[in-house]
Formats: structure tokens, sequence, C-alpha cells
């Protein structure tokens, strides 16, 4: 399935793709305070949750279900692969496409990339034998994309407020181009690959991967709807960079990356649908519970 990307396709997707995690980071850093990222991570329970959403509930529940579905290994190798990775570097960016707690968002993303750190080199090896990858292989290209533009954004917006009025908004723009460049390039270069999953049945696969792994998430994300959307699409939306890593070291078949990178677009395709009908849908079930409540009152009285 999978093709390889011309030069100057090749150079431009990486570039997108830079732009829009450094741009992401940075962007957040201008934002928000060391304080405000870390005040929603004291709820023990919201945070508990997280990580049996993110680390036993999906890779536990894809395990499963590909023991039961028939796909061929490759298949599974890419899908057990994005399960086991967790921590999008996507998650802030992803945060605000859905309205939800950008704060909670980037604490819950840094959380979940330091557990994927030391998570995956041990629970690989177990799901598929011969695969290896070592912590700092993970570590190094996050600490360099992620955790430094974010520490630079938040050491400006505590040192340098008077920048950020016109640094953001430009800032802002480029994370956007990189995002929705990034999608179009994949798009192109991965149409026939999406056209194959849906000839083999694939595609249901991957559906059901972004239902469940949506669902978990909201539904733990506790009582606040801002935590429960970032949940959602933060388990929903794998760490696709860790996941390529791996597909790209230990597989020769081009297969494996394939799924790796249309579920990984699939899956963000999706969170942009949610963003849109998600806010729609919550305030249509609010409406709905006010004048069921308000019925009752009225039966009562």
């Amino acid at each position: 399935m999978s093709e390889i990307l011309p030069l100057p396709l090749s150079l431009l997707d990486k570039t997108a793709f830079l732009a829009f995690v450094v741009g992401t980071m940075f962007g957040t850093g201008l934002q928000l305070s060391l304080a405000e990222i870390w005040q929603p991570l004291i709820n023990i329970r919201l945070v508990t949750f997280g990580l049996i959403a993110n680390f036993v509930l999906v890779p536990g529940f894809i395990y499963l279900f590909l023991n039961i579905v028939p796909v061929t290994e490759p298949t599974r190798d890419g899908f057990m692969i994005m399960a086991l990775a967790s921590g999008p570097p996507a998650l802030p960016k992803l945060a605000q496409i859905v309205k939800g707690n950008l704060a909670f968002a980037t604490g819950l993303m840094m959380m979940l990339m330091l557990g994927t750190v030391f998570y995956l080199p041990l629970t690989l090896p177990l799901v598929l034998e011969g695969t290896q990858v070592s912590s700092w292989d993970i570590a190094q290209p996050l600490i360099f994309m992620m955790v430094m533009p974010l520490a630079l954004g938040l050491l400006i917006k505590a040192k340098y407020q008077y920048v950020i009025e016109n640094l953001q908004p430009i800032v802002f723009k480029i994370s956007n181009l990189g995002l929705f460049l990034g999608l179009a390039i994949r798009l192109i270069i991965h149409v026939s690959d999406i056209i194959m999953l849906l000839k083999t049945g694939v595609f249901l696969v991957c559906a059901v991967f972004i239902v469940f792994s949506f669902s978990v998430g909201y539904l733990l994300g506790g009582p606040n709807v801002q935590t429960q959307r970032v949940l959602g699409v933060g388990t929903a939306q794998r760490n696709f960079a860790a996941a390529l890593l791996i597909g790209t070291s230990n597989f020769s078949d081009p297969n494996v990356v394939s799924i790796i990178m249309v579920t990984s677009l699939l899956m963000m395709l999706s969170v942009l649908v949610l963003g849109k009908i998600l806010p729609a849908l919550e305030s249509t079930q609010l409406t709905a519970k006010e004048t069921t409540e308000a019925r009752q009152i009225e039966d009562v009285l």
C-alpha cells in the first residue's frame, strides 16, 4: 500500500508537520503559565482515568479485537503500535478545535508522552515479538520538537509579556498552516491507501479503533465538558511520531507504516469533524435535559 513520496513533496510534508507541532507548542506556552498547566493534573481521579484509558483500556481492547477480527499481520502490527503509543503531539491544537480545556490538554499530553517513553519499550516486545525501541529514541524528538518550544513560550510569557500580543497571531497562523497543509499532502499521498482499506474491510477496524478510543476517553473525562472533550480526543488521537519511529525502524513491510499513517490521518480528520458537531450536540442534549427537568418541576407543582 505504501508509496514513496517525491523529494519536494516529502520535504514539504516534513516542514508542514514541524511547523504544526513546534508552532502549536510554542503558541501554547505563550498562552499559559506553568501553574495553569499543572493545576488540572492535581485532580488525581482525572489523571488516573486518563492513564487507564490510554495505557490499559485502548491497548487491551484493540489487542482483543484484532484477535477476533481476521486481518493481515502487517495490519495487526500497525494498529497495535498505534494503540500502544499515547500522548499525541497535536493535543493542544485538538483541544482548541473542540473547544476543550487547553491547560488540561497540555498537561495531559506531557504526562502521556512521559508515560509512553517508558511504557512502549516494556510492552512492545511482549505484544509484537522481535520489535524493540529505546526510551531515548522516543524521547529525543519529543524533547526537541515539543518540550523546548513549550518551555520557550512559557519563558517569553513570564518575562516578556509585551511581545505576546503581536507574536501570538503569527504563531497561530503558522500552526494552522502546518496543520492543513500537512493534512492536504497526506490525503493526496494516501488516498489510494484509504481506498484499499475500504475495499479490504480494514477501514472498519480503524473506525472501531477511533470510536472506542474517543468514547472511553470522553466517558472518563469527569463531569466537566471541557475535560471530557480533551480526554476524548486525546485518547482517540495517538502518538503518531512515536508510532512512526517504531514502524520505520522495526518493520520492512511498508504496509505497517501505511496503516500507521492512514489511521493517524483519519483520527485527525475525525477530530476536525468532532470540533464542528460536538459543541452543537452537547448543547442540544443540555437543552433537552433542561426541558425535561422543567417539565418534572411543573408536574410536581
